[in-house]
């Protein structure tokens, strides 16, 4: 897998995944909107963390500012 997520996407995603999480911890956020959220969080935490993300590879969308970036 070639790396697609750039640093300023991941941490866009990183910022996502926690302001979800405090919206959940401090009961702003509750049932079906809270499972959905914290799921999509999840998984936008996960491939930020990889910086590989299977939509963009699907899409042909890269955010890495070079090529030097990509590891297989």
């Amino acid at each position: 897998m070639k790396k697609n997520v750039g640093t300023a996407d991941t941490v866009v995603r990183i910022i996502f995944a926690v302001l979800v999480a405090v919206l959940y911890l401090t009961g702003l956020i509750s049932g079906t909107l809270a499972i959905v959220l914290g799921i999509l969080a999840l998984v936008l935490l996960l491939t930020g963390l990889i910086g590989w993300c299977g939509l963009y590879a699907i899409t042909g969308v890269n955010t890495c500012k070079n090529k030097s970036e990509d590891s297989e």
